[in-house]
């Protein structure tokens, strides 16, 4: 057995199905190899959507995404990916191929340090020097990934390693690093000081953030609210924790969030932050969150609590294992008065929009397709003026919301949603972006057509970089910058070429009938909706 054999029989034994990459000469023993196992490969366009797809996989299946990608440019062009992951807390493990060992330093052909240039975008990285280590140094990398607080782990493999014979292989069944230890039981004393806290409050509410999907923990925070009446409100990575439509569910917080989302946090008198990093996005102004109230920030990561806003009671563990022991505390139940308020704040301060009908309106479509599209249906925002309409209009029952939150890295949806699509193939995968977005992965359809990955795409063409064109509006007084995307492709004779369905909506008038064609079969289909390009997300 190779270095190369060895890495795959590894996989295997992590039960991977899907490895996306690129291939090149310093990665091709594993390519090689791969080819005897039940392990499926897509080959991506671009090295950096080889990531993003992973990631896509990884937030729908729970798992650990897989990428491998060659030396060199393969892999400084992964880098993004992997920030992006890290980002946003994502379990992934990118294989790397390296040049032959005993060149390393001396700047040889697609020679590149990845395992210094990655160092703050991983939670741990390796360079592999003797194939006889690639057993261990793959289950941890697997078990590092998707433990405690989630993240990319890179494996730098020299080609001469990837050839080297593994004397014997020898999965390990369990991993202990003396280092490596994280907290998952939240400290019963800390439990009992929130809950008695909770009994003292008249006005509490729960910020909910993305680690509570990635522990798996929707039930049971949705149990605990209801159980005590406690509202709810969450960050861009937390939407889809409770259904969009849900009694004690607010909306999103921040400067992009529902006003009365953020004025709900702000009255509250006592916070539960579970889950989220309290950054600038959400919470940009921290002092204000801690006035005249009760912090309470439980994350699986300790680095975090503190980090930003000092709470008044820390709590470290997962959310899942948390909110199952809250729900064992006797805590009193019922908060009418406070969520009649809110109510009423969540009718006074809708938000009032005045569309140009000569356009789709992005925020009535949303909500259309929204309710039209399969209640466990998966939907996939880019980054852009299309993100904030996503997160403001979508409406979550059962399903899922992707985007990319921390990096805010254009390009992630249509990668992603094909990672979400391959690890449920039974659900309906959308993948929302701009104009702009959609030419940073548009070379993908490739892969799908390739592959036969069914994810449906639509595309809210407004001819500007929008969100940018959107701070120039206010910022610079339409003094508009290196945000005109004349030039772009005719959509129509682009899906032509890739044998990809097209429907075009220029208004709202014909909304519901083209909405039923979009999603009336599980095949690939690019829908252009054509957006005023004055058009704010305000």
């Amino acid at each position: 057995m190779t270095g190369a054999d060895a890495i795959v029989k590894c996989l295997e034994a992590e039960g991977v199905e899907y490895v996306f990459g690129y291939p090149g000469v310093a990665i091709c023993p594993f390519y090689n190899s791969i080819l005897d196992s039940p392990v499926r490969t897509i080959l991506i366009r671009t090295e950096q959507n080889a990531a993003h797809a992973a990631s896509g996989l990884a937030r729908v299946s729970g798992k650990v995404g897989v990428c491998a990608v060659t030396s060199g440019p393969g892999a400084t062009n992964v880098i993004t990916g992997i920030a992006t992951a890290f980002a946003d807390s994502i379990p992934m493990v990118c294989i790397t191929g390296q040049v032959i060992s005993e060149v390393i330093g001396s700047d040889v052909f697609q020679e590149a340090d990845i395992t210094g240039a990655v160092e703050s975008f991983v939670k741990y990285s390796y360079l592999v020097k003797d194939a006889n280590e690639i057993p261990r140094i793959f289950k941890e990398a697997f078990h590092i990934a998707n433990t405690g607080r989630r993240g990319p782990v890179l494996i730098d493999v020299p080609i001469d390693i990837q050839n080297a014979e593994v004397k014997k292989f020898l999965y390990p069944e369990s991993v202990s690093m003396r280092t490596y230890k994280p907290t998952v039981k939240g400290n019963m004393v800390q439990i009992k000081k929130v809950a008695a806290e909770l009994q003292k409050s008249k006005r509490p509410i729960i910020c909910a953030g993305g680690g509570v999907l990635l522990s798996n923990a929707q039930k049971e925070l949705q149990t605990f609210c209801e159980k005590h009446e406690i509202p709810v409100v969450s960050t861009m990575m937390g939407i889809g924790v409770m259904p969009t439509r849900h009694p004690l569910y607010f909306g999103m917080v921040g400067n992009n969030g529902k006003p009365c989302a953020n004025r709900a946090m702000n009255e509250s008198d006592l916070l539960i932050m579970v889950g989220a990093r309290v950054a600038d996005r959400a919470v940009n102004q921290p002092d204000l969150i801690t006035n005249n109230k009760v912090l309470i920030h439980i994350d699986v990561d300790p680095a975090e609590i503190g980090k930003n806003v000092g709470p008044t009671i820390p709590l470290v563990g997962d959310a899942k294992h948390i909110f199952a022991d809250l729900l064992e505390q006797e805590i009193p139940s019922g908060h009418k008065e406070w969520t009649d308020t809110l109510n009423q704040y969540k009718e006074a301060m809708a938000p009032k929009r005045n569309p140009n009908p000569a356009y789709v309106d992005p925020a009535g479509f949303i909500t259309m397709l929204s309710d039209k599209m399969q209640e466990d249906a998966i939907y996939v925002a880019d980054v852009g003026q299309n993100q904030i309409w996503s997160c403001g209009y979508h409406i979550v029952r059962k399903g899922r919301f992707l985007t990319s939150g921390g990096m805010g890295t254009m390009g992630y949806s249509i990668p992603a949603a094909m990672g979400a699509k391959l690890a449920d193939k039974r659900r309906q995968v959308i993948a929302v972006c701009g104009d702009g977005s959609f030419q940073m992965s548009m070379m993908e359809l490739a892969t799908m057509r390739q592959h036969d990955i069914p994810v449906k795409i639509i595309v809210l063409k407004n001819n500007y970089l929008g969100m940018v064109r959107e701070f120039q509006h206010y910022t610079y007084q339409d003094h508009y910058s290196v945000v005109d995307l004349s030039g772009s492709p005719d959509l129509e004779r682009l899906s032509s070429a890739y044998d990809m369905k097209f429907l075009r909506l220029e208004n709202m008038e014909r909304a519901d009938e083209i909405i039923d064609q979009f999603l009336e079969k599980d095949e690939s289909v690019l829908l252009e909706c054509i957006i005023d390009p004055m058009d704010l997300v305000k």
